[in-house]
């Protein structure tokens, strides 16, 4: 086995872990309003969450050819240090979306890939590694509209939603709404699978192509499909409900008719963007309905503080992946060959492995995920020290029902 043989293979694993991140980053994306709102519990929400991504994974490679061939340009180099790129420019995607989960904020997964990718090319070939046509046509205009768009479309849905079942009776009503929250969230979770996925499909792809197993204009492979896919698929069963948690407490108090109107909105824009090829924000989609439906209802609190540091964060998203992709790259091509690859690697499981075991001093999960937020930035860290609701949502001895 030759050495570029395996760092193919690490840089393939790698942007299967990127996928996984990616999945359980996202899924309250389709889910948080639902399980805020009890139309489904949260494992069942995340058990069809998962099933659907793995099924929208197949549905289109529109958005993967945006990835292999839109935002970088690796056409002037190959081989094994196109390959440390990609490597690279993953790990600087993976670290932001675990950073981001640790903390509880719902960032970019695509705007963490894109970054990390961007910072890698850029500290490898320079600034003519970046398709800056497509970075600011396909990544950073649709980054900017597509909240502003998604919290108009639910603010109109969620006004217009209020005004013509005022006269219903309100247990009638949530029951109704309750029942298309869980078809709405299903659309959601299959347009994110078949958004979402392709993005690790273009990565691998790309490797595959500076490997030399395929040609840039071969069809994607059906074993990445599948990979992807599943990768996707199991990221979103581990539920991912820190964001959940902020997603669907910590904006907006949501109830069944603004989540179904939040769904509804996200759904429509995400599939429109997977059918032109635009690799969008399912986050940014996704915050933007939650936050329109707020805004739709004239007794909603939205908060304004939460809503800030999620802002802050898509800011700080391409950048801050972008300097970690750089840095990676400068590792592995100091040490040079497989070593740098290898240690890179193994920096990027320590940290991992780090964040994991500080996420474990602040639990989140599906028992804890809906209690009442206390308006703090430990507001999303239920039944920990400095929370507020610990002992008003959960008495001593008691378990939330879910």
């Amino acid at each position: 086995m030759t050495a570029e043989l395996v760092v193919l293979l690490v840089v393939v694993v790698t942007a299967l872990a990127f996928d996984f991140t990616n999945g359980f980053h996202d899924t309250g994306n389709a889910m948080a309003t639902s399980i805020a709102t009890g139309a489904l519990k949260p494992k069942v929400a995340v058990m069809l969450s998962a099933v659907l991504n793995l099924v929208g994974a197949f549905l289109s490679v529109e958005v993967a050819a945006t990835v292999a061939k839109g935002v970088v340009d690796l056409g002037s180099t190959g081989g094994e240090e196109l390959l440390t790129i990609v490597f690279a420019g993953l790990v600087g995607g993976i670290l932001w979306n675990l950073a981001t989960w640790l903390f509880g904020l719902p960032s970019s997964s695509s705007h963490a890939l894109f970054g990390g990718l961007i910072g890698s090319a850029l500290a490898a070939i320079g600034i003519n590694g970046v398709v800056w046509d497509g970075v600011i046509g396909k990544v950073i205009i649709p980054a900017l509209l597509a909240p502003v768009v998604a919290a108009l479309v639910a603010t109109v849905g969620t006004w217009t939603v209020h005004r013509l079942t005022h006269d219903i009776p309100e247990d009638h009503r949530s029951r109704g709404f309750r029942i298309g929250q869980v078809g709405t969230a299903s659309l959601v979770s299959l347009a994110h699978g078949t958004n979402d996925a392709q993005k690790t499909m273009g990565v691998i792809f790309l490797a595959l192509v500076a490997h030399g197993t395929i040609t840039a204009d071969a069809e994607m492979p059906f074993w990445v499909k599948f990979a992807c896919a599943v990768a996707i698929a199991l990221g979103t069963y581990l539920g991912g409900w820190r964001i959940i948690r902020t997603l669907g407490k910590g904006l907006v108090e949501i109830s069944p008719p603004q989540g179904m109107a939040a769904e509804s909105s996200s759904a429509a824009i995400i599939l429109t963007s997977s059918h032109f090829g635009l690799p969008l924000s399912t986050t940014h989609v996704a915050t933007g309905s939650i936050l329109g439906t707020g805004l739709g209802t004239k007794s909603a609190e939205v908060r304004w503080g939460v809503a800030g540091r999620m802002a802050v964060a898509w800011l700080i998203t391409l950048p801050s992946a972008a300097l970690v992709g750089a840095i990676c790259w400068g590792i592995a091509h100091m040490i040079g060959g497989l070593p740098g690859v290898l240690v890179v690697f193994a920096i990027l499981c320590a940290l991992a492995g780090f964040m994991y075991l500080r996420s474990r001093k602040q639990p989140i999960d599906a028992s804890n995920v809906t209690a009442e937020w206390d308006g703090g930035k430990s507001g999303n860290a239920p039944g920990t020290a400095g929370s507020a609701t610990n002992s008003a949502a959960r008495p001593a001895g008691s378990k939330e029902r879910l």
